[in-house]
């Protein structure tokens, strides 16, 4: 089940309109300066270990769209990459090739889309559990930055082994989730009827730049030049 806030609006946008393919590729850096393992996930791009301080760079083609980078806390894999994750788990496989279950911080982004723009988010509609940093190494634009302790204040009924619930995956409402929308690949659209919450306001007095619920539109999306390199840090 997978959640795609601002980015899963791209591919409806896409069906009536016809972008240039530009031929640069955009770098991910993914480091970890948590003090305990994190093994990093990316889709596209598979999944790895980083212990503190390990960091891992991925490639990103020109016009890439819903791809998502996240950490994975807790997991035990054997040596042929099969194990289990506390959160962020994707089907139980060390290189990702399917998002990851909630609750997870996700850095979302869709390359060269309209006027050659990069569009990029942290999204906390899958919940949190890793504190992020995603940023442009390259370009004149800013980055985003949740590292609230959104964990330890998580609210009761939003609590999970190893991070913090979006109300959308404990409720599974219209109200939550905005999913009456039918635009989209994925199960839940930003088209439904729906505002903030005491909840989805919960994340957004902790984390202003990312995105709280799925309709948190105007206040958690950013752009870059086509061609821009990225970091991704946990725990900045």
């Amino acid at each position: 089940m997978s959640r795609f806030s601002y980015l899963s609006l791209f591919p409806c946008f896409l069906l009536f309109a016809h972008f240039i393919t530009f031929s640069n590729a955009a770098t991910f850096e993914i480091r970890n300066q948590c003090t305990d393992t994190v093994w990093a996930a990316a889709v596209p791009g598979g999944g790895q270990r980083l212990d503190p301080g390990q960091s891992w760079t991925i490639t990103a083609n020109a016009g890439t769209t819903q791809a998502r980078i996240w950490g994975r806390t807790k997991c035990n894999f054997d040596g042929a990459g099969r194990g289990t994750c506390e959160t962020g788990d994707c089907n139980g496989l060390l290189q990702c090739q399917a998002f990851g279950q909630p609750p997870n911080t996700l850095a979302e982004y869709a390359l060269n889309q309209f006027n050659n723009l990069d569009f990029f988010d942290i999204s906390l509609v899958d919940g949190f559990n890793v504190p992020m940093d995603f940023s442009p190494v390259s370009g004149n634009c800013r980055g985003i930055r949740c590292a609230a302790d959104i964990n330890g204040q998580c609210p009761n009924q939003l609590r999970a082994n190893g991070g913090c619930n979006n109300p959308c995956t404990v409720f599974k409402t219209d109200e939550y989730c905005c999913n009456s929308g039918n635009c989209g690949p994925t199960e839940y659209s930003s088209s439904g009827n729906c505002g903030p919450t005491d909840y989805s306001r919960f994340f957004k007095q902790r984390c202003p730049g990312a995105y709280s619920y799925p309709k948190d539109d105007q206040t958690s999306t950013f752009t870059c030049p086509g061609g821009t390199n990225y970091r991704v840090v946990f725990c900045p």
